[in-house]
């Protein structure tokens, strides 16, 4: 499949909204909004992957060891 051109408009007028949206959030919305989407990423690791990263204890940040991509660790 051939990988589309974003539109660079479309793209300035998302970032202009999530920007909107973070002054209107309280930190602990932040927080619980960022807490829900780590734990999103988590799920789609396997066990295998989630005790490879544990064992590196707080090295690894979302599966990424200082630019290593997950498969390499």
């Amino acid at each position: 499949m051939k990988a589309r051109k974003l539109n660079p408009h479309a793209s300035a007028l998302g970032k202009l909204g999530a920007a909107a949206r973070l002054k209107k959030l309280s930190p602990a919305e932040r927080s619980d909004i960022a807490r829900k989407a780590g734990l999103a990423r988590n799920q789609k690791l396997s066990a295998e992957e989630r005790k490879r990263i544990a064992a590196l204890g707080g090295k690894a940040s979302a599966g990424i060891l200082k630019g290593k991509r997950k498969e390499q660790l």
